[in-house]
């Protein structure tokens, strides 16, 4: 009887010990899901931070009388067409207050015999990489595009621009209305729909961080910095924000086997919006300068109902068109029920210093017809 009581003991006291164990290991487990998760974000928040030396360098410029400059960015895919249009844009700036950077095709060299303009001469980025649209390569090449501006510590300022933008206004007063603001313009929302976000990029992306807009942002030298020494939340962009596939008659490959699990992800309209929404709402304006048009609705043509917003074509391209787009003062946020006024030390500014997207013979005309005074 003595010996049974003696088994009996040690099996109760080998269940206690591997209960407690197990606790343990539940505990274990529990504290390093949490650990990872705040590492995640403190390494976002510590990018957040890189920037600040930019920023300081920035100042000590100003005591040193050297004026800060604007590096503005263009992506291309070969040439730049309205190349003639910035000429006039750039002509008339005496101070050396920008710089030009080029993204294009993988050697497309910017020579004389391929730009009509000496601001563009061999200004293309080295290191360019083929660009897939809807696809991480665009937020890739924007990435190397803020990498090479940032070698000149005097570019304070960062624009991004596509090959079909055209200015809105004279150098002085597009350089004066983005040096006034020590903001970064990122076109900014919640993004409520289904199929945007994908459950796999949780926890380095959180749901309640991820954010939608347009990809033409302009950013000061710290959120520049930020994008180029992220390594936490662009790997998991590469890896699951991807483009739905087309509709029939644009797809050049066969639809997946399950399409209906697909998330309709397109990179560089989430990108920058959901890295730099890391509690430093106070650094941003949350809306772009340049404008696109979506109104599609009294579009009778095929090719300008789609994924892309209207191409001004030369018909367009009238002083009420230019008029129309320098008078809204105002953008309207309907998944955030928000109207963001636009303003600029406190007073009311319009909201856009560029636009897109212009053909070649429609910014022709507006120069022609003097709509776009870039002059001083």
């Amino acid at each position: 009887m003595k010996q049974k009581s003696g088994v009996f003991r040690l099996k109760s006291t080998g269940h206690k010990w591997e209960g407690k164990v197990l606790a343990v290991l539940f505990m274990g487990l529990c504290v390093g899901s949490l650990v990872f998760m705040l590492s995640n974000y403190s390494e976002i928040n510590l990018i957040m931070a890189a920037g600040k030396e930019g920023n300081e360098k920035e100042r000590e410029d100003g005591v040193m009388g050297r004026r800060a400059k604007i590096a503005f960015l263009f992506i291309a895919r070969n040439r730049i067409p309205l190349d003639f249009v910035w000429d006039e844009f750039f002509r008339v700036e005496t101070e050396n207050r920008f710089s030009v950077f080029v993204h294009s095709r993988p050697g497309f060299v910017f020579s004389s015999s391929k730009t009509m303009s000496s601001y563009f001469l061999f200004r293309q980025v080295n290191n360019s990489i083929q660009v897939d649209w809807g696809g991480a390569s665009m937020i890739q090449a924007e990435r190397i595009l803020l990498e090479n501006a940032l070698m000149d510590p005097y570019n304070a300022r960062f624009v991004f621009l596509s090959d079909s933008c055209i200015p809105l206004y004279n150098f002085s007063y597009t350089y004066d209305y983005i040096m006034s603001s020590s903001t970064s313009f990122v076109d900014s929302f919640s993004d409520v729909k289904e199929g945007r976000y994908n459950p796999k990029m949780h926890p380095i992306i959180p749901v309640q961080h991820w954010r939608k807009g347009s990809q033409w942002a302009v950013l000061t030298r710290k959120h520049a910095t930020a994008v180029v020494k992220d390594n936490k939340v662009f790997p998991v962009f590469q890896l699951h924000c991807r483009r739905k596939s087309l509709p029939e008659f644009w797809r050049e490959k066969p639809l997946p086997a399950e399409p209906w699990k697909e998330h309709n992800c397109i990179p560089d309209e989430h990108y920058v919006q959901t890295l730099l929404d890391q509690g430093i709402e106070g650094e941003i304006t949350r809306r772009s300068l340049t404008h696109s048009s979506w109104d599609l609705s009294g579009s009778k043509d095929r090719e300008r109902r789609g994924w892309h917003p209207v191409t001004y074509k030369f018909a367009d391209a009238t002083p009420e068109l230019v008029q129309s787009i320098k008078g809204i003062d105002n953008i309207y946020y309907e998944t955030e029920n928000r109207r963001e006024w636009c303003m600029s030390n406190e007073k009311p500014f319009p909201c856009f210093l560029f636009a897109r997207k212009f053909t070649r013979p429609a910014a022709l005309r507006l120069l022609n017809t003097s709509a776009l005074q870039l002059s001083n």
